[in-house]
């Protein structure tokens, strides 16, 4: 019997021949991360392991201040300088303290710390992000964070797998955000839960790195363990321009077993927006716009949609105009690289003529850290990964979720708006 891509990675690291669904494993890490939030624990636990006095390989470790810099008050400066004194006592190779770095899941791949093949595990729950470089890629509990720290493996339960197979293009005004918003609302946010979701199709072949980095980065939200990608050519090009090291492609055998298999006609999708409170609560833009939503607040950016290709849409869309006078626009960049682009390109320029608000790259108000919080009773549409009560601040705000066009088209309308008419009129 054949083995999935997921399967493949995860017997190859376990120093197996072969693994089944179910099967509980010891696992080698190549790549153990963490933020300020998820260090600061796991630094403690780290401390009371018996024997553990140094980390297994201080180059296999990356640790990412990105949450709440630059610090909002005195306990997230506490939490920074926890992880900066770790990291300089263990003499770790990659510490991206903030101004150096941005967001965790953006920087890791623009460093070239991640590729395919590789076995990868992080503190955050969006760590699947890396799955979009055919890599195994999950979040876990600062508990086994510590223990991955000192050993450099983790046990696993693994996975079966879902194969989503998503035909035909995408046509103007969508983009990989709404293909994933579908596909969560076509799963449920726990209609994957502890699975493997592979993604697959003509649709996928045709996809950018940044898309499926959003579709990767999203799985979770379906409770998917890992969402992964074949690494193809375009893949692979992408890593060897940013390290090079070894690394081992794998693929599904033909006969791999999934779970399921369900297939997604992209030809047909509208742009598609989540409606609180859940990420599954997807409408397409026709509905969204049958009565005006009008909107407080439109944030770009996060782990999901903070990428240089993301800013140019939006910059597309504001170049020349102004924003409606009864919103305001945040818009973090997801690194320091991507803000230096943007500004090379002319981004920033247009977006601040535009009355926008750029903020330092980091993760801000996606969780509801700081950098555009909501108060009672806002309504935001964001391009960020979740929508659930007081994700963004306080539990009486709503947060739409959305791709970087519609919000971008949202900001000029004042309500959540198609962004194909945007698009239309910028000849995009």
């Amino acid at each position: 019997m054949g083995m999935t891509l997921t399967e493949k990675i995860l017997a190859r690291h376990a120093g197996l021949r072969s693994v089944e669904p179910g099967q509980i494993i010891n696992a080698n890490v190549d790549l153990v991360l963490a933020n300020e939030l998820s260090a600061a624990v796991a630094i403690g636990v780290f401390r009371s392991i018996k024997g553990a006095h140094g980390v297994f390989d201080r180059e296999r470790i990356a640790l990412v201040e990105d949450h709440f810099v630059p610090a909002k008050d005195a306990q997230s400066a506490k939490l920074a300088k926890l992880m900066k004194d770790f990291a300089e006592e263990q003499k770790i190779t990659h510490f991206f303290d903030v101004g150096r770095g941005g967001i965790e899941h953006v920087v890791l791949p623009e460093e070239g710390l991640v590729a395919p093949g590789e076995l990868i595990v992080g503190g955050d729950s969006h760590t699947c992000t890396y799955g979009a470089f055919g890599a195994f890629a999950t979040g876990m509990g600062s508990t086994d964070i510590a223990a991955a720290f000192a050993l450099g493996e983790v046990w696993l339960k693994v996975p079966a797998s879902i194969k989503l197979v998503y035909n035909g293009r995408m046509g103007r005004g969508v983009y990989a955000k709404d293909v994933m918003l579908k596909t969560v609302g076509t799963l449920g946010i726990d209609g994957a839960t502890y699975r493997a979701i592979e993604y697959t199709g003509t649709m996928v072949d045709d996809l950018s790195i940044t898309g499926r980095i959003t579709m990767a980065n999203m799985a979770i939200e379906a409770g998917a363990k890992n969402g992964i990608f074949k690494a193809d050519a375009k893949t692979i090009a992408y890593v060897k321009e940013r390290t090079d090291r070894a690394f081992t492609v794998e693929e599904s055998d033909a006969d791999a077993v999934y779970e399921r298999t369900i297939e997604i006609d992209v030809d047909a999708l509208e742009p598609q927006v989540a409606f609180p409170h859940l990420p599954e609560n997807v409408h397409p833009i026709s509905d969204a716009t049958r009565e005006p939503l009008k909107v407080d607040q439109v944030f770009i950016g996060s782990c999901t949609n903070g990428y240089i290709e993301d800013l140019r849409v939006v910059a597309s869309i504001l170049k020349g105009k102004r924003i409606a006078s009864n919103l305001r626009v945040v818009v973090n960049p997801g690194s320091q690289k991507v803000y230096m682009q943007a500004a090379d390109e002319g981004i920033l320029s247009t977006l601040v003529q535009a009355g926008c608000a750029v903020n330092t790259p980091g993760c801000g108000a996606c969780f509801g850290g700081h950098m555009g919080t909501l108060g009672d009773g806002e309504r935001c549409v964001s391009t960020t990964n979740r929508n659930y009560v007081g994700r963004m601040g306080s539990p009486k705000a709503e947060v739409y979720l959305a791709s970087p066009a519609t919000c971008a088209a949202s900001a000029l309308a004042g309500r959540i708006a198609d962004p194909r008419e945007a698009l239309e009129l910028v000849g995009a």
